[in-house]
């Protein structure tokens, strides 16, 4: 099972690409995966009731408890959160998986005809669409409870992006993102069900719960609620019913697929699963009855009065859940065929159906009855088509429909049970909804081909062989199951079943019973439908009166509730985000206060009895330095100042972390504290030289207070943390874990790199889209581009004589000669030349012993960006560039994907993501080398820090420079070419109406 779903992953991302080579044809090969799952479900299908297979992850047989017999598959994933990927192919699983592919395969094969080659956005639709097929295959497969919510929220996600593929349309938006809202909320609340019912039972696996079922306790009932809480928002059950009716927005595939076959089914599928261990309970009785009735009888209602025929559809697809819902979750063993045999004759009709409309709507332009004329003479294989599925939703013989009505009449027989129980009153809901299906099968048949003699004739084009062969082969199986239903449908759908005790008269699927009073009950259905449609136009004069009311209503609710939401976030927003950055700290640091003094009253807390001050005095000389350094910075009225003495407070960290023997995290202190200084530097030169006004006393008391606060609140915490470990500390095995499973002496390195890499992988991703954001605020204001594209005309004419070779050009630090006398510095460019190359070896030289010395990938690349700050110090940006000429972005991109693939080739080579693999080689003349794979993940970081300091020093040095320059006019022209010549390529930025290209320069 996880191969084809795995497969439908890979088609799914191949889809733009196959899209962009064959257009809409590209379906077909999408359609291969669903296909292949069908042709495998088929040759399992022997296995699923007693057979065998020889692959090493499948087993055959009966499961614990007796459980029905299964082909199972389980692969380690999440081990210790329980979270496996065990597939469980049962009878339920194998029915539910068949219409999932069978259907999907249809669908994707309709989309040919339906889609022109030039669609918008249709590699993105194909994709999601081929992934959706791929996410319900794993849905209604996976024996794993915390699985199945993964793969319940993949589809959440993917109908959203499925419904509104029209991006163009607001209404596509709107709905849309309403569907995502309400099953998304939905699958929240059944993913804190699972966890309960994973607490219940010591286990996810869902056989094991349904072999052994947990007791009926307070924790178990509300489990089951939050699981039908998912169930019935993801099928559009009152009051969440509004959602389906409004993703008719999407393309009618998408509607055939999602809204027909396969995802409002999984709500289905969840409660059909689960009825076997707590149908039993009242709750669940209570919730099925009063929810599944009324939507039924809402939908089949609201259906009567469309003119839309797409939506007439939509509507009875809200009826037809309750109905299933009904009967599926009543839990008995009748119920359980009944149930299963409505949901495959559900999908066949309404699948047909919907693809019916799709032909009508891309043929004719329009789906209101009202305009629609003569299509059962234009269109006659549409009009048999339509016919048949119309009739087996109407549940007429011998269609499928018919049997499965038929079964849900007799399961609910008021004559057998009586009229005044929960199958009698559910029996009343099922006959009053079955005569309004009948009503609205026959008002879309009628309203799809009649011919109006005061209409003229729809025009029509060819519908051609895509569009007709899918809803065609679905209404022929609807033919052959009805009449085969005995024979074929019953011992597949009967294993099933087996959940149950045998009830006295069991029931068997067949077109013809015998004179019962189930089949004078079918005969008053049609009766009551036809007559209903006769008086279809009282009906909808009826209805617009009510609808003239404007009563509140479900959907109104929701956007009310939307609406209170927003304008409380908004409240929320405005009270503590008001663009005040002290405010903004404020509100942080309080509650950084609050939560752990609100645990320290209330807890009872260890704390410590003897810890020791200092080692040293000159720990104490160090702290007392640090603190007088923080103390007059808080004080200081001036900017720099400020600045300077919170550098001295970081350098006096790294003195503290020298002191206490840790001289790999006291280098990094002292390179990112260096670093930050140039940092603030820069960035003052856009400020006042003081702060603004002194803050009032209030203000200022408040501040003090919540600094002290902080200060108090962490050391309290670290104390307490310290008297309160309950176990050996994870660091105790890591000096000798470091060399033999990390091939490397210095911890912290091997922490970095080897133990905790997955953690270093996210910090330079994030690394990265810092340097991304802070570029973006310099170079993407709309005054910098315009003078940026200005200055860039300019440069193509003089940009050769900057370059040309000359006696001068060939003096390194050459471009400093061409800044003004004023802004130079002899001592500066004399250390530059002195220590440049030197800090470039260095930080090689701590990138390479980093494993097994003080150093590494961060410290080193920290080192080279101290090194090119010093070349720009000296020569501004066009030295900069000539130290670095690779683009910052080509530097953190590249180092970040060394960094992933160093981490896949563990996986490649049979270990674990970021595995290390240890080489010890003799090479002649050097002697052994030492090498350490480790080692291309820290180059990776190494890369991505000096790719940051590259950026930092682009933009907020470089950037403000041409901004200031640009300001006061001063006529330095030429570096405000080079400038933005450069930085248009460096950021990729290109302004819409010009794009500005990188002009050729002679050697």
């Amino acid at each position: 099972m996880l191969a084809l779903i795995l497969a439908h992953l890979v088609a799914a991302l191949c889809a733009p690409m196959l899209v962009r080579a064959l257009g809409s044809k590209a379906f077909l090969p999408l359609a291969l995966p669903s296909l292949a799952s069908v042709v495998y479900l088929v040759a399992k299908a022997p296995a699923v009731h007693a057979g065998s297979t020889d692959h090493p992850h499948h087993e055959v047989g009966q499961g614990a408890g007796g459980l029905p017999p299964a082909v199972t598959e389980s692969w380690t994933w999440v081990h210790q959160l329980g979270m496996n990927l065990d597939f469980r192919l049962d009878s339920l699983s194998w029915v539910l998986a068949m219409v999932v592919v069978f259907i999907g395969t249809l669908v994707l094969i309709y989309c040919v005809g339906y889609f022109e080659d030039d669609e918008p956005g249709l590699g993105l639709f194909a994709g999601s669409l081929t992934a959706f097929a791929g996410a319900m295959l794993g849905l209604v497969t996976t024996d794993n409870m915390l699985v199945l919510y993964v793969f319940w929220e993949i589809t959440s996600v993917l109908s959203f992006l499925l419904i509104g593929h029209r991006i163009t349309s607001r209404h596509s938006r709107s709905a849309a993102m309403e569907a995502l809202i309400i099953t998304a909320s939905g699958g929240l609340a059944m993913l804190v069900g699972i966890v309960g019912l994973g607490q219940a039972t010591g286990s996810y696996s869902i056989s094991a719960l349904m072999a052994h079922p947990p007791e009926a306790g307070p924790l178990v009932t509300a489990s089951v609620v939050l699981l039908l809480v998912g169930a019935i928002t993801k099928s559009a059950m009152v009051p969440f019913h509004f959602w389906l009716p409004g993703a008719m927005a999407a393309p009618t595939p998408v509607s055939a697929y999602l809204h027909a076959a396969a995802m409002v089914k999984a709500g289905i599928y969840l409660i059909a699963r689960f009825a076997p261990a707590f149908a039993d309970l009242d709750v669940w009785k209570w919730t099925v009855l009063l929810l599944g009735g009324p939507t039924m009888l809402l939908g089949a209602w609201r259906s009567l009065r469309q003119v839309d025929i797409k939506l007439v559809l939509a509507y009875g697809t809200v009826s037809q859940l309750g109905f299933l819902v009904l009967v599926v979750g009543h839990g008995t063993q009748d119920a359980a065929l009944a149930g299963l045999t409505l949901l495959v004759a559900h999908a066949l009709f309404k699948g047909s159906l919907f693809l019916v409309v799709g032909a009508i709507d891309h043929c004719t332009g329009t789906r209101d009855l009202r305009r629609l004329s003569g299509l059962a003479r234009s269109m006659p294989v549409l009009f048999a088509t339509a016919c048949v599925s119309a009739a087996s939703m109407a549940g007429v013989p011998p269609l499928l429909g018919f049997v499965s009505k038929e079964g849900a009449y007799t399961v609910f027989n008021p004559v057998e049970h009586g009229w005044f129980t929960v199958e009698g009153v559910t029996f009343v809901f099922i006959l009053v909804g079955s005569m309004m299906t009948f009503a609205y099968s026959a008002r879309f048949l009628w309203g799809a081909f009649r011919t109006q003699r005061t209409k003229p004739l729809t025009e029509v084009h060819d519908p051609g062989f895509f569009l007709q062969f899918s809803p065609a082969l679905l209404a022929v199986c609807t033919i052959v199951l009805g009449l085969t239903s005995k024979t074929v449908l019953e011992p597949w759908l009967g294993n099933y079943s087996g959940w149950w005790a045998a009830s006295e008269h069991p029931l068997h699927l067949g077109l013809w019973h015998g004179w019962t009073p189930v089949l004078a009950f079918t005969a008053l259905t049609f009766a009551v439908g036809v007559l209903l449609h006769l008086r279809r136009r009282q009906i909808n004069s009826f209805q617009r009166g009510v609808a003239a009311l404007d009563l509140p209503g479900a959907e109104r609710a929701f956007l009310l509730s939307m609406r209170s939401v927003d304008r409380l976030a908004l409240s929320v927003t405005g009270a503590s985000q008001r663009g005040s950055l002290p405010v903004t700290l404020g509100i942080v640091f309080a509650v950084s206060i609050a939560v752990p003094v609100g645990v320290l009253v209330f807890q009872e807390v260890p704390f410590p009895t003897q810890f020791t001050l200092m080692d040293s005095w000159a720990q104490l000389g160090v702290a007392l330095v640090t603190i007088a350094a923080a103390v007059w910075g808080a004080l200081s009225t001036r900017r720099l100042r400020a600045v300077i003495l919170v550098g001295v407070t970081g350098y006096g960290t790294a003195a503290l972390f020298m002191l206490y023997g840790a001289p790999d995290l006291a280098l990094t202190q002292l390179m990112v504290e260096s670093i930050s200084i140039v940092i603030f530097i820069l960035v003052l030169r856009r400020m006042a030289g003081r702060f603004p006004d002194t803050p009032r006393t209030v203000e200022r008391a408040a501040r003090i207070v919540i600094a002290v606060g902080v200060a108090g609140v962490l050391a309290i915490v670290a104390l307490v943390a310290a008297a309160s470990r309950m176990h050996p500390p994870a660091s105790g095995g890591l000096l000798e874990t470091a060399y033999t499973k990390g091939g490397g002496h210095n911890i912290v390195n091997v922490i970095l790199v080897d133990t905790r890499g997955w953690d270093t992988m996210g910090e330079i991703a994030v690394v990265l889209v810092c340097a991304t954001g802070v570029a973006s605020l310099v170079f993407l204001r709309e005054e910098v581009l315009e003078t940026a594209r200005a200055a860039a005309s300019v440069s193509r004419t003089r940009r050769a004589v900057h370059h040309e070779p000359d006696t001068e050009g060939s003096r390194w630090l050459a471009d400093a000669s061409r800044m003004k006398a004023t802004r130079r510095s002899a001592v500066l460019e004399v250390v530059t030349r002195l220590i440049f190359h030197g800090m470039l070896v260095w930080s090689l030289f701590v990138l390479l012993v980093g494993h097994d010395a003080p150093g590494g990938g961060f410290a080193g690349g920290l080192i080279a960006t101290l090194a090119l700050t010093v070349r720009y110090l000296a020569g501004e940006g066009d030295e900069l560039r000539a130290a670095a000429p690779v683009l910052s972005g080509t530097l953190m991109g590249g180092g970040l994907f060394l960094a992933v693939t160093t981490g896949v080739l563990g996986m490649m080579a049979g270990g674990e993501p970021l595995q290390s693999w240890v080489f010890d080689l003799d090479i002649p003349v050097l002697g052994n080398l030492h090498l350490v794979t480790p080692a291309f993940f820290d180059i990776g970081v190494y890369l991505v820090v000096l790719g940051m300091g590259v950026g930092l020093l682009t933009s907020l040095g470089d950037g403000v420079d041409q901004q200031i320059a640009s300001e006061r006019g001063d006529g330095d022209r030429d570096a405000l070419s080079r400038h933005a010549d450069d930085e248009f390529v460096r950021y990729g930025l290109r302004h819409t109406e010009r794009p500005i290209e990188r002009p050729e320069v002679d050697a």
